[in-house]
Formats: C-alpha cells, structure tokens, sequence
C-alpha cells in the first residue's frame, strides 16, 4: 500500500513526517550520529534489507538530509555524510531519545543513554523556552496559520525598481 504524500500539506509536522516519517529512516539517521557512514554498517547494525536501505538512504540523499561522498580510504564505495540539514534533526532525535528513556522502559531495565563525550556526564533533559528565557509548556502555546506572501510578476517589480 503507497503512502500518502505530505509534501503539498500546509502542516510542518505533516511535510516534516513525509519526509523522516518511518523508523527505517530515523534509524538510519540515529546511527549517522553515531558515525556510521558505510551502507554495510548501517546494514549490520539495523539488520534491514538491501532493498529497504537502498530506498532509504536515496531519499535521505535527495532531499539533502545525507549527501553521498567518496569514501576516505579511497575505496570504490561512497559514504554518507549528514548535511546541515541532517544536522539539524539532532534536538529532534534527542527529544525522541529521552521521551523513550522515561516512557518506554520498565525501572532498572537496561537501556542506551546518550552522554557528553568529553565529561561522560549524561545529557539534560531538552526544555522549550519562550522569547526572554522561560519555561514554555504546551498550554502556552498555540499554532497560526502565516499567510503566503504575495506573488510579484516582474511587471510589478519593474514599476517598484522604477
């Protein structure tokens, strides 16, 4: 069964889940934090398909979350590297992180935890702030819809630059 596109929805979270909505991904992202690189290594450590992985790491590829490089050994494979933009699912993947870690496992059940790497000292947990430094809780919140900007034909343009 095909999936429905988000990418037209006018929801951030709904195009944003288009595009890094399944585990597969997500996974795949995890572990290029974790300085994975290789497609065998994210094979062995997932323990996905080929053909999954393949499908996979192409669109985290195309739509600019990883970017294929030659590999530093100089081997005939290439590597994939997280862009800025990948970069940037860092917050989001330590928010998942942590919500996991208080949610879904039973006290005293062992677990990954994620940890500064020069002090060993585990991360705090991530908190919202609103402009000037508070604590921001939901019911504080509210989402508003931005209008479009307005579309400028180039006659426009010629008569404002005029």
């Amino acid at each position: 069964m095909k999936r429905k596109s988000m990418e037209e929805a006018e929801c951030p979270v709904a195009r944003a889940l288009d595009l890094i909505g399944d585990w597969w991904t997500l996974l795949i992202v995890r572990d290029a934090f974790d300085g994975m690189r290789r497609f065998s290594d994210f094979q062995s450590s997932l323990g996905i398909s080929r053909g999954i992985l393949s499908a996979r790491l192409k669109g985290l590829v195309d739509c600019g979350i990883l970017e294929m490089v030659p590999p530093e050994d100089g081997g005939a494979h290439h590597d994939y590297l997280l862009t800025a933009k990948g970069a940037a699912l860092f917050p989001i993947l330590v928010g998942l992180r942590q919500w996991g870690e208080t949610h879904c496992f039973e006290p005293g059940e062992p677990h990954s935890i994620l940890v500064e790497r020069t002090t060993g000292r585990r991360i705090g947990p991530l908190k919202l702030e609103d402009a000037s430094g508070q604590p921001l809780e939901a019911a504080m919140t509210e989402v508003r819809k931005v209008a479009a900007a307005p579309v400028r034909t180039g006659r426009k343009r010629a008569a404002q630059n005029a």
